[in-house]
């Protein structure tokens, strides 16, 4: 029970951590109307911390690219034929980082007579507890002068074990979810 009790104050703190939901920015000035191709940016897509083996790898960037390409097509944006002649390029931003949190969990101290007096004994246990967390970002840049003009960006807690159909399916989950505000609305 008490395990119990300790696991589900953990899930708890740990889900309020995640529950940001998407981001957004975008240029004001811009004509979102008139964007109607993209490419990719060189290059397509990048890591941080850099060269870390567990997150930069082909596989990720495949998982990355599909997924955002499928999005980019939903919202009515094709790829180019020339990346020259294209409207848009397009940067995909994988970020990992490491994040800290202390769980406090408190025992006892229920109510009712317990001896010559009200309350009960209770104590807490403080722990800190380590988490990763990946950031999906996608910036959209304005082919013909370089500028960003939309970004958008979502994390979520990296769950360790998961199979390589789980990854995708979490990758495109996760791009719908960073594009969900585009084009923007003002």
């Amino acid at each position: 029970m008490l395990r119990s009790l300790m696991l589900l104050s953990l899930l708890v703190v740990l889900g309020a951590c995640q529950a940001t939901g998407p981001r957004a920015d975008f240029d004001v000035s811009r004509d979102f109307n008139q964007y109607q191709t993209w490419s990719w940016a060189d290059p397509p897509v990048t890591y941080a911390p850099n060269n870390d083996p567990r997150l930069a790898s082909d596989l990720t960037t495949q998982r990355v690219e599909e997924a955002v390409s499928g999005q980019l097509d939903v919202r009515g944006l094709r790829p180019a034929q020339d990346a020259a002649s294209a409207d848009l390029k397009v940067r995909a931003s994988v970020v990992l980082e490491t994040r800290r949190d202390n769980v406090t969990t408190h025992y006892g101290g229920g109510w009712g007579y317990w001896g010559p007096y009200w309350g009960g004994p209770g104590y807490s246990q403080t722990r800190t507890v380590d988490y990763q967390v990946m950031t999906l970002q996608i910036d959209l840049l304005d082919a013909a002068d370089g500028r960003l003009v939309w970004r958008g960006s979502d994390s979520k807690i990296v769950r360790d074990r998961m199979s390589p159909a789980e990854r995708s399916q979490e990758m495109h989950e996760r791009a719908a979810r960073v594009l969900s505000n585009y084009p923007p609305n003002y």
